[in-house]
């Protein structure tokens, strides 16, 4: 116990010291741009954010060694019945990189609030240029619906989330219809889809990581998220930084108001002081605590699921924007 205060102290210092003047937060955002997931994962554990988040398999769902996923659910003191929603997150790294494995902070900020964590593993680079991340996202969600009841889950309350490239995959899943159907599934096989500083609006491409995920696309406007909103796709809730450089905030404002006008279900947060990777960081402690991104999220997704057993009944208010 004493080993693990002094653990704790040492993280805290350094995390003190990261926050205390532009060097030091600008050197955080280095980190997490190199590793970010490691860096919140290792932060968030020694900060006491993992509480009962217990990792339960990983999964293979292909052939090739990216196609995976891990299952999180509550520690075995914890109570799992009744079966739990299931929020299915998917990471971002401009579909050229990312691990699932490192992503156990998701784990830590939503098991405790009522969940089973799935966290998905998609082809990336060469191998996984559109659409190999939609077909692989679509497959991760069909291993879910079949399988999660044997972690305690439940099939039918099934809420994606994805952050940066992962939020494209998700959105994208839960707009056109088709990736699902390939998996023998329809849409209302999603409660509801968050989407965390998401490229939704963005040909021509104009950046080497769009060009070669998209560039050889033979409907390079059939890409795009927005074209595909429908009155009724699962619930939306977009969240996006106003000062995200990467991924303008044009994207989540110009998704959100085209789905607005064809009558579906969207809510927004615009985060005046964030940037790309801050709602992320936003969902690991010591930030968690501090901020109510998770709190938001869990509630939107505890809203589409709790009491509705059938997606068709499922319903949120439009809102226009948050702060």
């Amino acid at each position: 116990m004493a080993g693990n205060k002094v653990k704790r102290m040492i993280i805290w210092t350094i995390v003190g010291l990261i926050l205390v003047g532009g060097a030091g937060a600008a050197a955080l955002q280095v980190a997490i741009a190199r590793d970010g997931p490691g860096v919140l994962s290792t932060l968030d554990r020694f900060a006491g954010g993992a509480g009962s988040a217990e990792r339960k398999a990983v999964i293979s769902t292909g052939d090739h060694p990216q196609q995976k996923l891990v299952v999180w659910g509550p520690g075995p003191g914890d109570a799992i019945s009744p079966r739990r929603p299931v929020l299915l997150f998917v990471h971002g790294g401009s579909w050229r990189s990312g691990d699932p494995a490192s992503y156990d902070f998701i784990a830590s900020a939503f098991v405790p609030k009522g969940f089973i964590v799935v966290l998905v593993g998609y082809r990336l680079g060469e191998s996984g240029a559109y659409p190999a991340m939609l077909e692989d996202t679509a497959a991760a969600i069909a291993w879910t619906r079949r399988n999660i009841t044997d972690y305690a889950g439940n099939p039918d309350h099934i809420v994606l989330a994805g952050h940066s490239a992962g939020a494209y995959n998700v959105v994208t899943v839960a707009l056109e219809e088709r990736w699902l159907a390939a998996e023998g599934l329809s849409t209302r096989a999603v409660a509801g889809a968050v989407g965390l500083s998401g490229p939704y609006d963005f040909y021509p491409f104009d950046s080497d990581s769009t060009r070669a995920a998209f560039g050889h696309a033979t409907d390079p406007e059939g890409t795009q998220p927005i074209v595909h909103v429908r009155s009724d796709a699962p619930p939306m809730l977009l969240i996006h930084g106003e000062k995200d450089d990467l991924v303008k905030v044009l994207n989540t404002r110009a998704l959100s108001e085209r789905i607005g006008q064809a009558g579906g279900d969207v809510t927004t947060r615009y985060s005046p002081q964030m940037e790309h990777n801050d709602p992320l960081i936003s969902l690991a402690e010591p930030w968690r605590s501090r901020r109510d991104l998770a709190d938001l999220i869990a509630e939107f997704a505890h809203t589409v699921t709790d009491g509705n057993p059938d997606r068709d009944t499922v319903s949120v208010p439009v809102q226009a924007e948050t702060r």
